[in-house]
């Protein structure tokens, strides 16, 4: 029963952990939005929204994946019991990666956007679901941390649903040369997705 509650313990405090460092970073992405007194020309909003419309999307489309990860995060934490030493270094190397994310984008809005930063935002993006991927494969394959209520079923679609992230991520890469392209590569992802649940539909029709 002491082991018990003591890896409970540990679980929660790697959860807060984590849950804390994505609330930071969402705060972060807020602060980088453009503000009225960033530009003394600026009368109206829609002065604003001309001049800075890119950045705003920037800041929109990273808010969008921290959140994806985050409720990714939530959802695989409902079935990892406890944690050990490699998969808590797998969590930080995770974590650090978010931060590494978060300073791209903060990179790409202070300096001038180009392909150098586009593809370090996404390259830390994916960098972020490798770990995040990582770590879970871990957990499930060779920590023995999850639960024994997962079916073999779900723990096939929780392995091949997460792999959405990083694949998106990395195809954004090669739309890094043109400035609109590559944020509109972002929105690739519900087909990510989609592609991968019909191979997985594929996978148990066949098992």
């Amino acid at each position: 029963m002491e082991k018990t509650e003591r890896d409970q313990r540990q679980i929660r405090r790697l959860e807060t952990l984590i849950d804390v460092v994505f609330g930071i970073t969402i705060w972060r992405l807020f602060i980088l939005l453009p503000r009225p007194s960033d530009n003394p020309e600026w009368v109206t909003l829609l002065d604003m929204l001309k001049d800075s419309g890119m950045q705003f999307l920037i800041v929109v489309i990273a808010l969008v994946i921290v959140i994806i990860y985050w409720l990714q995060s939530h959802t695989l934490f409902k079935y990892i019991v406890k944690t050990d030493t490699v998969h808590s270094v797998l969590s930080v190397l995770q974590l650090f990666s978010l931060l590494l994310f978060l300073y791209a984008i903060g990179v790409g809005v202070v300096l001038k956007a180009d392909a150098s930063t586009r593809i370090f935002e996404s390259s830390m993006a994916c960098l972020l679901g490798i770990f995040s991927f990582s770590a879970w494969y871990y957990a499930l394959n060779k920590g023995g941390l999850t639960t024994s209520t997962l079916s073999d079923e779900e723990a096939k679609g929780i392995t091949e649903r997460i792999k959405a992230e990083p694949v998106t991520a990395a195809i954004t890469v090669p739309f890094a040369y043109s400035m609109w392209m590559w944020e509109f590569s972002w929105f690739i992802y519900p087909i990510v997705v989609y592609l991968y649940q019909r191979r997985l539909r594929k996978l148990f029709k066949q098992s």
